[in-house]
């Protein structure tokens, strides 16, 4: 058997999708969309999973092509991160959403109400997985949102306790992992960034939630953090408010940003127990780092972790990046993480 690869390199999950096949530039002028936003799709409804298809054959391919170890399907069906698997969810009303005011912003953003028990009724990302398994030889991880954070975007009507209702999220995301680690998936990564919102809740009930969502799963899984979408967010903290915390998480592998926000990395030593996916690339900056400057990065980040927990990746997803740019940071990050990995030989 093969040994493992020092420093593996990945994605945190999104790559850009086509403009044939998004509309960009409504895309990047509002929030995150939380409910289902159909309009935002170029192709029409008959023809769009065949679009969502090619455009993740793209992804893959680029990806491959830049040299990454560890492969997504680029994210390419969906308008969020987060909304197509929450608003796939019995329970929830994506039709009659709450509109929650955004005071810095001014203006409001649409979230889906939270009516009745919130129920798994099937797979939602199982084809997502299958495509990108029979399209690649290289090693495939999904994402889907934490059930912490999805309880952060939705309004309550039914629960009426926000720890009652993360629970619920968790038993669903967990029905949903397990039919994705049978359908092929190496890796599973919950994405959780609103745990950085809401420290206070996230002590109280975080991690019980993101065990409870990952229970019995035998392959690799990751926790994705990050302060946002670098397009939305530019003024980012130098630290996380609830990041030690999850060094009692199942979780195998914490994905962290480093690059924009410039953290301290003293914090990977308290995530000594685990591998940390690392953001070594920043995307508030469009222009492409060398591959020396990623080298560095990761030399940073060896002085507090070893060699066997680094796994090198963007900050967070690239969805808002143009492609050219985005493939070249991968390819750029690639190649530092074999300038460092050669030192280590």
């Amino acid at each position: 058997m093969e040994a493992e690869k020092l420093i593996p390199t990945t994605t945190v999950g999104s790559y850009p999708q086509p403009d044939w096949l998004i509309d960009r530039k409504t895309l990047m002028s509002g929030p995150v969309p939380r409910t289902r936003r159909s309009e935002l799709w170029q192709v029409a409804p008959e023809l769009l999973e065949q679009a969502q298809d090619d455009a993740t054959l793209v992804a893959i391919r680029d990806m491959e092509r830049a040299g990454l170890d560890i492969i997504t399907d680029g994210e390419m069906r969906r308008e969020s991160y987060s909304n197509r698997f929450a608003t796939a969810l019995e329970g929830i009303d994506n039709d009659n959403p709450a509109l929650i005011p955004q005071q810095q912003a001014g203006r409001s953003t649409a979230v889906p109400r939270v009516v009745a028990p919130i129920r798994w009724t099937g797979p939602v990302e199982v084809r997502d997985v299958e495509f990108l398994r029979a399209n690649t030889t290289a090693k495939i991880k999904i994402t889907l949102p934490g059930p912490f954070t999805m309880a952060q975007q939705v309004v309550d009507e039914h629960y009426k306790d926000l720890e009652a209702m993360t629970m619920a999220f968790a038993a669903a995301v967990n029905q949903e992992v397990h039919a994705l680690a049978k359908a092929g998936a190496d890796v599973i990564q919950l994405d959780e960034p609103w745990l950085r919102n809401n420290p206070e809740a996230a002590k109280k009930f975080a991690v019980k939630a993101i065990d409870a969502a990952l229970a019995g799963l035998k392959c690799e899984t990751a926790l994705h953090l990050c302060f946002g979408y670098a397009q939305l967010v530019s003024n980012k903290p130098r630290g996380y408010a609830f990041l030690a915390e999850l060094s009692q998480a199942c979780a195998q592998q914490i994905s962290i940003e480093s690059a924009q926000p410039k953290i301290d990395l003293g914090v990977l030593e308290d995530l000594a127990g685990k591998k940390v996916i690392l953001g070594v690339i920043d995307l508030g900056d469009r222009n492409i780092e060398t591959p020396e400057v990623v080298a560095a990065r990761l030399r940073a980040a060896l002085k507090h972790c070893k060699p066997e927990q680094l796994i090198a990746a963007p900050d967070c997803g690239m969805k808002y990046l143009p492609r050219a740019v985005a493939f070249g940071k991968l390819k750029a990050m690639a190649e530092g993480a074999a300038i460092v990995r050669k030192e280590l030989a």
